[in-house]
């Protein structure tokens, strides 16, 4: 085990050189595989020698012993992809390269995978750790007051300070704006892939495939590490698992296929978490689309009617949705990823005034009763699972299946879509205070409306987070009311938005306003993650047109904090009324008791639950599908680096072998309507209930 400093040059012994480098290697295209076959591991890559910068002692090798846990991976090539943040090379040294830990401080030089170097930048005594032969090493420390990944993470006392990773492998609008203004019509993920599809074949695997290589690096990771932040949240789709070729027949009676790019992220995914395991950040792995679209919005993967457990097709998208969560539990709850990974966001962002709370609250109960007989009860069983609010409030969850084991909250606050204009200035002095701060009415505001909000939750109902909110107090910027809501006429902000879109408009006083406005936000919200860590330029303009909502260039130019410690204390200083919280959880709540819960509390959760938008007396002729088919496995990583053998286990992708339930399956002659737009459609008059 390593040893952890406590301050950024302390804990760390040096050598006077080091040997090693990034192992993890992408092959071309890998498609899904079925349980149980365990992948073999193996591919070429360009050995990456990291050279340390000696400013002070800050880096070290260890030679590792030839025996470490119990497999080793098979040794073989195959063609990496190539890439800007992804390349690969099969050229094979001229010796074996000595097997080693490296590891660097600030100031250290990285090596990315294409030979590309960077200096790591991190004054808070964090430190990275690459382990060629075990690329599971969760020694790393993202900064001296968070635990490294091989630590334990303590609730109510270490506190989530984090990032989401929006727009990669979800694409939004208003966070990669240029990939939409190429391909005109396109408004959300399912129209875009459809649209690229269009240009040829493959052409779809290359646009996606450059912007999963492009947009996000290892140094973005290693950036977020650098600036005190120790979580990420990354948003990942459905399809990364796969997708259907038949989801049922349109008004028209064709045949409908899901156009979205099937299982290609993955490979993808899995190089970023292995980035975030690097750098010691913390994963909540938010699965943010699901069949059918929960939301309507267009990040659910396609915009317009919802058809996740509202009307004929609810029911049958739903009990797709509960596989995709199974197979990816089993996966984050394997022991290759279960530190790095402590918590899982099963559905982003359900629609509840739309769908009902009957019907959300009936498939949480649903999905955490699956999951919790998959990965058993009690701490390091499994991740925390975290549940949307469904935009209402987390009071209304406080009495929400109490005895439950490491059940989350999650909200997303956001002052810019409350429908209100929100023209007040943030360039004036703050509200509060010792009057030479400036910020207007808001960042006390953040504090009043959030403050207690969260503080109450964490007594009442147990952990809580805020999964998203931003620096955005008004809803301007390029898209952020998506491609089809970008006048004046569709801002609640109405004219003048472009002064928001063009941050280099922005004085000195309007910077510091905002800045004080993020610190009330955070201080408030306790533990949070920012929406979003970096939103891309616009093509029309080559600059950020929705400036409010970028981390990273909030940090380049003085509206987000540098160091996220400044921020405690942000609103007792403004003369908040703050509930206060005293840290301490219920024991089942963060997973030392059984997680018992009393059977009246789920007496109203009756699966199925009654559906919105249903004719009367349709109910029990939902369409349903069969739990029929064959599960699909996430597949692990494959590594090579020449001359080192990965003697780490590395997993099969299913972590419970006793889990040996069937994936669902259409049931052969069901006349299914279209399973993304069915509210108009009839119910199937029979034959599409599965056998008892």
């Amino acid at each position: 085990m390593l040893p952890h400093p406590n301050s950024s040059n302390e804990g760390l012994p040096s050598k006077e050189s080091l040997h090693g480098g990034d192992s993890a290697v992408l092959p071309e295209r890998r498609p899904l595989y079925k349980r149980p076959l365990v992948l073999a591991a193996a591919a070429a890559a360009t050995i990456a020698v990291i050279v340390v910068a000696v400013i002070v002692p800050v880096y070290f090798t260890v030679i590792k012993p030839k025996h470490h846990n119990n497999v080793s991976a098979a040794s073989s090539t195959s063609n990496g992809h190539s890439g800007p943040a992804g390349g690969a090379s099969s050229t094979t040294p001229q010796k074996p390269v000595q097997t080693a830990v490296t590891t660097g401080g600030d100031g250290s030089t990285v090596t990315m995978e294409d030979g590309t170097t960077f200096v790591y930048k991190n004054k808070f005594g964090g430190y990275w750790v690459n382990d060629p032969e075990n690329p599971f090493d969760n020694s790393a420390r993202a900064n001296s007051w968070t635990p490294a990944l091989n630590e334990t993470w303590n609730w109510g006392a270490d506190r989530i300070w984090g990032v989401n990773i929006g727009g990669l492998f979800v694409p939004e609008p208003f966070i990669v704006p240029s990939l939409f203004e190429a391909y005109p019509g396109a408004v959300d993920e399912w129209s875009l892939s459809t649209l690229v599809a269009q240009k040829g074949e493959g052409e779809l695997q290359k646009v996606l495939e450059n912007h999963y290589n492009t947009f996000i690096t290892e140094q973005d990771i290693a950036e977020i590490a650098g600036a005190g932040l120790n979580w990420i949240r990354l948003q990942i789709p459905f399809w990364a698992i796969e997708t259907w070729a038949n989801v049922g027949v349109d008004a028209n009676g064709q045949k409908v296929a899901e156009p979205f790019l099937a299982r290609v992220c993955w490979k993808y995914i899995l190089r970023l978490l292995g980035w975030a395991r690097k750098y010691g950040l913390r994963v909540n792995l938010d699965l943010h689309t699901v069949p059918g679209s929960q939301n309507g919005f267009n990040h659910s993967g396609k915009i317009g009617p919802i058809n996740w457990m509202n009307g004929p097709m609810g029911l049958a998208n739903a009990e797709r949705s509960l596989d995709y969560i199974r197979i990816i539990t089993e996966f984050i709850s394997q022991p290759e990823y279960k530190d790095l990974i402590p918590i899982f966001s099963m559905v982003n962002e359900p629609f509840m005034a739309k769908l009902g709370r009957p019907a959300v609250e009936a498939f949480y109960w649903k999905a955490y009763q699956m999951l919790r007989e998959v990965t058993g009860t009690g701490a390091g069983n499994g991740p925390m699972i975290a549940i949307h609010d469904g935009f209402g409030t987390p009071t209304g969850w406080a009495d929400f299946l109490p005895g439950a084991d490491r059940l989350a909250l999650d909200t997303h606050p956001y002052f810019a879509f409350n429908g209100k204009a929100n023209r007040d200035p943030v360039n004036i002095t703050a509200d509060g205070g010792d009057g030479k701060e400036f910020g207007g009415q808001w960042p006390l505001m953040a504090c009043n409306n959030w403050g207690n909000m969260m503080n109450n939750s964490r007594g009442a109902f147990g952990v809580t987070i805020a999964g998203e909110f931003s620096n955005a107090i008004n809803d301007c910027g390029l898209y952020v009311n998506g491609v089809n809501g970008d006048t004046a006429a569709d801002s609640a902000y109405g004219p003048g938005c472009g002064y928001w879109e063009d941050a280099t408009q922005w004085s000195d006083d309007t910077k510091q306003g905002l800045l004080n406005f993020a610190e009330a936000s955070m201080d408030a919200l306790g533990d949070w993650f920012f929406w979003t860590w970096k939103i891309g330029a616009s093509s029309t303009t080559q600059s950020v047109r929705a400036p409010l909502w970028s981390y990273q260039l909030g940090l380049q130019n003085g509206w987000m904090p540098t160091d996220p410690r400044t921020t405690l204390g942000k609103c007792q200083h403004l003369g908040a009324n703050m509930a206060p919280f005293n840290g301490m959880f219920q024991p089942w709540q963060t997973g030392a008791g059984a997680g018992n819960i009393a059977a009246d509390a789920t007496a109203d959760l009756a699966w199925p639950p009654q559906l919105n938008n249903i004719p009367a007396g349709q109910q029990a002729a939902l369409p349903q599908y069969t739990p029929t088919g064959t599960i699909a496995t996430l597949p692990p990583p494959t590594f090579s680096t020449p001359g080192v053998t990965v003697t780490a286990a590395v997993g099969n992708g299913w972590n419970n072998a006793k889990d040996t339930t069937p994936a669902v399956q259409p049931i052969a002659g069901c006349a299914y309507p279209d399973a993304w737009d069915a509210l108009d459609a009839q119910v199937p008059a029979g034959g599409c209930q599965p056998a008892a």
